[in-house]
């Protein structure tokens, strides 16, 4: 697994520091086998949870925001959150870049390419896509993105605990996932759309 830092999604332990490359968007590889650099923030995620989690479809309005480049709530860039594996590569918008013999495999979406050692997103034997990494420029329904500043994210969402771990909060409109943000010196620099039960980083 990958690890990432405290909330539903995430299991407590993960490290502020995270293998999320900062400001790419990116998961790096760290260790063994990867960590969630997809966060652009240096988190790192190890997953976690069992119990199947398909996400529904995203209606008309929520497909109509993806096309336009929103980051959530169901997914990103035409793949989401619970497709099977098959499903995602049917889409035709991601490419491998780590097989894993455990419980999840790294992915690319086609149009943000990641660098070498990291993936933008972890498919789950079990749970289908489970982890989302945002890419560098693009914000979530409530208008957040890398490089926001953290009194953007408590206006956007007032419940938002900041502590020893890294935030997550429930994603609005979608009760089976979280918003992971990576949070440095003030900003965002990182920032993830997972399964809460996701079972590939923690």
């Amino acid at each position: 697994m990958h690890n990432l830092k405290g909330g539903p999604g995430v299991q407590p332990g993960m490290r502020r520091e995270s293998e999320i490359t900062r400001k790419t968007g990116a998961i790096r590889r760290a260790g063994r086998p990867v960590a969630v650099a997809a966060l652009a923030a240096g988190l790192t995620l190890t997953g976690v949870t069992a119990a199947d989690a398909a996400v529904p479809t995203a209606g008309g309005g929520q497909a109509a925001a993806a096309a336009k480049g929103t980051f959530g709530p169901f997914g990103y860039g035409g793949v989401r959150l619970g497709m099977t594996l098959k499903q995602a590569r049917a889409t035709g918008r991601v490419v491998l870049k780590m097989r894993d013999g455990g419980a999840c495999s790294g992915w690319d979406l086609k149009a943000h390419p990641t660098g070498r050692g990291s993936v933008g997103l972890y498919i789950s034997k079990k749970r289908g896509v489970a982890v989302i990494a945002a890419p560098k420029g693009v914000r979530n329904p409530q208008g957040i993105k890398i490089g926001s500043t953290k009194a953007q994210l408590k206006k956007a969402y007032p419940k938002i605990k900041f502590g020893e771990f890294d935030p997550q909060v429930t994603v609005p409109g979608n009760k089976k996932a979280v918003f992971y943000f990576g949070v440095a010196h003030g900003k965002v620099e990182g920032m993830g759309l997972l399964l809460k039960t996701q079972d590939c980083v923690s």
